[in-house]
């Protein structure tokens, strides 16, 4: 074990993409435990859309990262030492973890006991497939999309980590699903790999054509990644009793501007559409059920994961800027340690 305990501290808040001026790199102790307390030796971190969110200056559905502390993340690590018979040393957990080598956990600051279920998964799909955004698709396609045979989905950001769970959960319900992705590739990659029905090139000129071309009968349910001008297009096509599982609005995470209003928002009342915002924790008791459906999938060969890892602990930062770019395919992590 090393002896020290590298982190990324917020620096200051940033203007749209994050820079070199928005982390400092610092390296402390590793911290020592007490009673009731386990030790956590940090080898994965997820890179998520959220984690912009929680260096802005707005409060989310958590307060955000202050200036000097450890930027939040989540991640999965292996208990190297403990004083909590709910953590036993060798076992892997996940949660928040931070952009860190170490963190300390227990009873009052917990992490997920990875279950047996999905324990000998590759790391990086515990984070993903098997992980808390395998729930989020999970709940929020499932449970609030509700999609039924035959219908319509439209799933945004679909060839990003939630996006590609959300979209193959709708087609074992026997949708007909529509990504919406950025560029040929990944809109191929969509169809031919994961099974989507049709893809949408949002970064083509005639992306708003494509849309409705593909979705001819209109749109039952939309799982929403990404808000603005696409979701608002969206919007324009949902069919009467649609359902909006609202995820995410990562167009504007980095936005510098109010984004333009909708102007198609009165569909959601001519048309009596239910839509519902989700925060995947409020599903946090309900994980074990959520990871032993998809594992179940992923052995049974229908379910598809995909991963982008980076590795290094000094390219946290950099990721993070690849996830706003679309650099990705799937689930994106960093591998920091062995």
């Amino acid at each position: 074990m090393s002896e020290e305990n590298r982190r990324f501290a917020l620096a200051e808040r940033p203007q749209g993409l994050i820079d070199e001026n928005t982390f400092t790199l610092e390296t402390n102790p590793v911290p020592g435990i007490g009673e009731g307390e386990a030790l956590v030796h940090v080898k994965w971190i997820s890179i998520d859309p959220t984690n912009r969110t929680w260096i802005g200056e707005e409060p989310t559905y958590l307060p955000p990262v202050q200036i000097g502390e450890t930027m939040r993340a989540l991640g999965l690590g292996e208990v190297i030492a403990s004083n909590n018979e709910n953590y036993p040393v060798g076992s892997l957990v996940n949660g928040l973890t931070g952009w860190q080598d170490y963190t300390v956990v227990s009873d009052s600051n917990p992490l997920m006991v990875v279950p047996d279920s999905a324990k000998d998964a590759p790391p990086a799909t515990l984070l993903g497939m098997l992980g808390m955004t395998g729930c989020t698709a999970y709940f929020g396609m499932l449970e609030i999309g509700e999609p039924k045979e035959g219908e319509t989905v439209v799933v945004s950001a679909a060839a990003g980590a939630v996006g590609t769970v959300a979209g193959q959960l709708a087609k074992l319900k026997g949708a007909r699903v529509v990504g919406i992705a950025g560029g040929p590739e990944k809109c191929a990659w969509i169809v031919d790999e994961l099974g989507f029905d049709a893809a949408v090139d949002y970064k083509a000129d005639d992306w708003k054509t494509q849309l409705k071309e593909a979705t001819p009968n209109g749109i039952d349910v939309d799982f929403e990644n990404v808000g603005g001008e696409i979701m608002n297009q969206v919007f324009g096509r949902l069919n009467i009793n649609a359902r909006v599982a609202l995820c995410g609005l990562i167009s504007g995470y980095n936005a510098t501007e109010r984004p333009p209003d909708l102007t198609n928002f009165h569909k959601l009342l001519i048309n009596r559409v239910k839509l519902q915002g989700f925060i995947i924790l409020d599903y946090y008791p309900r994980f074990g059920e959520a990871i032993r459906d998809l594992a179940g999938w992923v052995a049974e060969g229908k379910l598809k994961s995909e991963q982008t890892v980076v590795e290094g602990f000094e390219q946290l930062p950099h990721a993070l800027n690849m996830l706003f770019k679309g650099e990705n395919k799937g689930k994106l992590v960093v591998k920091i340690a062995d």
